[in-house]
């Protein structure tokens, strides 16, 4: 890839505010860099948004609430279906943008520009199949009509892990809805959602119905749009930590949340699965995203019988991955975000080595340039080990031996977090029996991969609340309204 490509998809994008339709920079005049981190090198300065900054966001999106929630459902969904068609048609180079300012290799970026529009063509439809009813009064002296609408300005809050597809799965369903909103990206990757406005803009989108705030001080230009009172909902994806931090916020003004939060997924492997499937299986759901994700199994345990065979086999595949630049060809593991998420794993790798882990891979960070992490495997991971109850968000899987079914279950459901498990056997009793005990919103059965934008994505416990996608992602940005009617 040439450095003049490189440079030509990032001064291709807008680095100020997107407010009211147009581009406008920070109130102070400030800027922060966006830095790649396979290299340390700076990319560009995007403007720094102050609270002020934010609040005109919001202005703009309240000024535009009430013409667009009038807006025709059958021209909402058309906006989206053209934003559907423009991210396909620029998948090349908005992949590129999103591999040079997040770290992930080209081929995922790719696909996630893929995986990100489909979320714009799945509500382009569901826009025109918002319902309501009508119903006799139990006493047949009335009757109810029920309809459903826009909830009113929202907020929200995306990560830098998928940068693109975290940011259509909240205003997909907002514009199909009829919600005017104010975005705010992750710091480190604010380069795909300036994008994705400016596209939106071409796609016909109103002006003050998306509103992009990008800020190295996301609590400060924040929280005081939730405690505004005109915003009526907060959409956050990012950590458990910080999502109760904005509930209690969003508790003052009684907001609208919907919260995909962390996550902490057990990987089951029963001796009578499918080891090429299990094997397969495990790659992606570890591996996708360089382990950062949410998704990302955290925790695998293995029954005795073929903890062996399965231990070596995940060893020599995750050895075989290339490390690299994730512009270089065939590169699989790219860098980590940033020197903190390095800092994080490596803690978590020692600490389980402390307590008695063995490291079959990998085991320790990457000297020069860029926040690189060799791929790992550990087996004979203790129970009370960091990393079965933290997030690890890095390409290590550790390995910990069980002898039972119940025994699984319990292991699998001893944390906090319940967004997604995965289970691999050939028994069906036993796929049923498990899926159902499994404390997990999502259950990737003989499959290790979960998200769908036609399907409902959200976990329980400490996990989140609400879902995202599916035929009811549109609901968490609609209002249900019953009118009684007398006869």
């Amino acid at each position: 890839m040439s450095a003049s490509t490189e440079s030509g998809v990032v001064e291709a994008v807008g680095k100020e505010l997107f407010i009211g339709g147009k581009w406008v920079a920070a109130e102070s005049g400030k800027t922060f860099p966006v830095v790649d981190p396979a290299t340390g090198r700076e990319l560009c300065q995007v403007a720094d948004a102050s609270p002020a900054d934010g609040v005109a966001a919001l202005d703009a999106a309240v000024a535009a609430q009430a013409d667009f929630a009038k807006m025709a459902p059958r021209e909402r969904g058309e906006i989206l279906r053209r934003a559907y068609e423009l991210l396909m048609k620029r998948q090349e180079e908005l992949a590129l943008l999103m591999t040079l300012e997040m770290g992930k290799p080209l081929a995922e970026s790719k696909g996630e520009i893929a995986y990100a529009a489909e979320f714009f063509r799945w509500f382009a439809e569901e826009a025109v199949r918002i319902d309501g009813g009508y119903a006799t009064a139990p006493n047949g002296a009335g009757r109810f009509l029920i309809t459903k609408q826009p909830v009113g300005p929202t907020l929200l809050i995306t990560p830098w892990n998928f940068p693109m597809a975290m940011g259509t799965r909240k205003i997909g369903p907002a514009i199909a809805a009829g919600c005017t909103s104010v975005i705010k990206p992750a710091a480190q990757t604010p380069l795909s959602m300036l994008a994705l406005a400016g596209i939106l803009a071409e796609a016909g989108l109103p002006e003050g119905v998306l509103n992009v705030v990008t800020t190295s001080d996301s609590g400060g230009v924040m929280e005081p749009l939730i405690r505004d009172g005109r915003a009526r909902k907060l959409s956050f994806t990012g950590s458990t930590g910080v999502g109760r931090k904005l509930l209690e916020q969003c508790a003052d003004k009684i907001l609208r949340t919907s919260m995909e939060l962390g996550g902490n997924a057990p990987f089951l492997v029963f001796d009578d699965a499918d080891m090429d499937a299990a094997v397969d299986g495990a790659m992606q759901a570890k591996m996708r995203n360089i382990g950062e994700a949410c998704t990302a199994a955290n925790r695998f345990y293995v029954q005795r019988g073929v903890v062996d065979e399965f231990s070596r086999r995940l060893t020599e595949r995750m050895q075989a991955l290339p490390m690299g630049r994730g512009t270089e060809k065939d590169v699989v593991v790219g860098p980590l975000i940033d020197q903190n998420a390095v800092d994080k794993v490596t803690e978590l790798v020692k600490d389980a080595t402390d307590r008695g882990a063995k490291v079959l891979t990998g085991g320790s960070g990457v000297d020069g340039p860029g926040h690189f992490y060799q791929a790992t495997v550990l087996t004979d991971v203790p129970q009370d080990a960091r990393l079965t109850h933290e997030e690890i968000f890095g390409p290590v899987a550790p390995i910990t031996p069980f002898d039972t079914e119940e025994e699984a279950v319990a292991k699998a459901n001893d944390t906090e977090f319940g967004l997604v498990s995965y289970l691999f056997t050939s028994d069906l009793k036993r796929a049923l029996r498990v899926s159902e005990a499994l404390e997990a919103g999502m259950i990737g059965l003989n499959q290790g991969i979960v998200s769908n934008p036609a399907a409902p994505f959200g976990g329980i416990k400490q996990s989140g609340l609400g879902r995202e996608g599916g035929s009811v992602g549109i609901d968490e940005f609609l209002e249900t309204k019953y009118i009684a009617v007398a006869l």
